[in-house]
């Protein structure tokens, strides 16, 4: 008889891009959880190499691959390590993304082709040397997980970064319709603002107008990406693809003008926020302070939300 858990991944290989910290290592971890074995991909290969190991100490199987998405060479040995490893490639979740700031009037050329050439053809090559793998296993199956964002929807960024998630759901659209053929499920996943590393320099003020502004009522965190990444990889998504599961607390539904009210308090209070950021910023040797908020990590996105908010120093 069948596994009667549809969320079972015990058995499944899978590999995630960007998984040595934030969004990435979330989904590593609730893969691992979730039984299957998870090659940790990152550029970085120290940190990653530490978030295998905490895989591995929690009962999970996991390697360390590096590998640069821009390269497609690399790519390809990283399929091919991972199969090496495992023996076949089951899951595949294309984390791996950047973002410059700027204004679009000024914003240079080797920018924007920086952030497309991580963010969209990064996940172009990935999904299509994963599914060249996937075509050469018995059964011939597999499911592909395509990381986008809310930004894809709404302008909330610049136009590389919004372009390239645009990109992203559509892409992950038209190879939904290309390899369905080959029971191959492709589907994105777009989240709101995560608190990970990038997100260590948004000041506190900021992080509690995005409570205000999201119905759910608290900033998003990895492990709020755990479920969908699961339900995506596993059975229970066996009838799904093409879709984009946007994951943001309802913050993209608000469009009234006053601000939105709470009758109860929210399930996750903001001490229960920066639990993974700050474990993240010790894994990369950074200082915070108590609410997880280093302005040095990222100047540019600390001084972009001090004017945009009139913070003083």
């Amino acid at each position: 008889m069948a596994n009667s858990n549809l969320f079972d991944l015990t058995g499944k290989a899978a590999l995630v891009t960007g998984a040595a910290v934030g969004i990435g290592r979330g989904c590593a971890v609730a893969l691992a959880r979730a039984g299957a074995d998870v090659a940790v991909v990152d550029r970085d290969e120290t940190t990653a190499a530490r978030t295998a190991d905490e895989i591995r100490a929690l009962g999970g199987n996991a390697v360390c691959v590096r590998c640069d998405v821009t390269k497609q060479n690399e790519v390809q040995e990283m399929v091919a390590r991972v199969v090496q490893a495992f023996g076949r490639l089951d899951v595949a979740v294309n984390n791996a993304g950047i973002g410059i700031l700027g204004a679009d009037e000024e914003f240079p050329l080797e920018s924007w082709n920086k952030v497309i050439g991580v963010n969209l053809t990064g996940v172009f090559l990935c999904a299509q040397a994963e599914a060249q793998q996937m075509l050469r296993q018995t059964p011939v199956e597999g499911k592909i997980i395509n990381l986008a964002s809310m930004s894809a929807t709404i302008c909330n960024c610049n136009a590389a970064y919004n372009a390239s998630k645009a990109g992203v759901v559509q892409m992950t659209r038209m190879l939904a319709a290309e390899w369905g053929q080959y029971n191959i499920n492709v589907n994105c996943i777009s989240p709101s603002y995560v608190l990970t590393p990038m997100h260590a320099s948004t000041p506190t003020v900021v992080r509690q107008r995005i409570r205000e502004l999201t119905p759910l009522g608290h900033v998003e965190r990895p492990e709020d990406l755990y479920g969908p990444v699961i339900f995506l990889a596993s059975d229970a998504s066996n009838y799904v693809t093409g879709h984009d599961l946007v994951v943001d607390g309802g913050h993209t539904l608000n469009a009234w003008l006053t601000p939105l009210t709470r009758s109860v308090q929210p399930r996750v209070n903001p001490a229960e926020e920066s639990v993974q950021l700050k474990h993240d910023l010790d894994i990369l040797g950074l200082p915070y302070d108590s609410d997880g908020f280093n302005p040095d990590v990222h100047p540019e996105i600390a001084e972009a939300f001090r004017m945009a908010f009139g913070i003083e120093d």
